[in-house]
């Protein structure tokens, strides 16, 4: 079966503006299916733990919802109904802030930074969001071009 790298980045939000829930979803539904690649977990901690408490949803209500298959527009749905989600204008920037405020430790930039061949010299945006993206563009190349 195939494992597929999810390419939705974490900097992308859905109609409720709220950044890496399409990319949660994704993963998820992935996971749910058996075809995500083993390289990603389908709910991790980082921004997917994160994405559900700042939003006040558990992970098992999540997971169980996903297991229904369904769509990104019914996903968004649901969030809406779910009992005592935070989805006011401030919740959603509070999040927002922390997706695209969040820098990775030393290491893993350096790891990434390495394992696409690019410098660690300060010439690449330090953000989380774009050193994942540069991670996932290296593994969907290495596992589907290469």
């Amino acid at each position: 079966m195939s494992q597929i790298v999810p390419l939705v980045s974490s900097g992308i939000a859905g109609p409720l503006g709220v950044l890496h829930l399409p990319r949660l979803w994704q993963k998820a539904s992935l996971a749910a299916a058996g075809k995500l690649h083993s390289d990603y977990p389908g709910c991790g901690k980082g921004y997917d733990g994160m994405t559900l408490g700042h939003l006040g949803i558990k992970e098992e209500d999540f997971l169980s919802f996903i297991a229904t298959k369904p769509t990104y527009v019914q996903l968004e749905a649901w969030v809406r109904d779910y009992p005592g989600v935070k989805l006011t204008a401030a919740d959603i920037y509070k999040h927002n802030q922390a997706v695209t405020g969040y820098i990775h430790t030393d290491d893993v930039r350096k790891g990434i930074l390495e394992a696409v061949g690019l410098p660690d010299d300060g010439g690449v945006n330090p953000g989380a969001v774009d050193l994942n993206n540069l991670d996932d563009w290296q593994t969907f190349w290495a596992t589907e071009i290469k």
